[in-house]
């Protein structure tokens, strides 16, 4: 799981452009959005793409199931592992 995590990390820096922050530091379990990283509803839609180009997995559910696997690279690496292995 540490190296989806990772994975992940890489992922956001990349797809979002983040020139300031590099994955090593990011915190797995840090909030992506409003505070944490601070992302915005447009970072989400990009990460979201980015994830379904890498992974082929399009992320669904309601708004809260999005933002409960949005919230956190660990709350991300936990759904895509058990998409893999569904």
């Amino acid at each position: 799981m540490a190296d989806l995590e990772h994975e992940l990390k890489e992922l956001v820096v990349s797809a979002l452009g983040l020139e300031d922050i590099t994955p090593d530091e990011i915190d797995s379990d840090e909030q992506l959005f409003v505070s944490g990283l601070g992302l915005d509803s447009i970072d989400g839609l990009e990460l979201g793409m980015a994830i379904r180009k890498k992974y082929g997995i399009k992320p669904q559910g309601t708004k809260e199931e999005i933002r409960a696997i949005f919230a956190t690279i660990s709350s991300l690496a936990r759904y895509i592992a058990a998409q893999r292995s569904a």
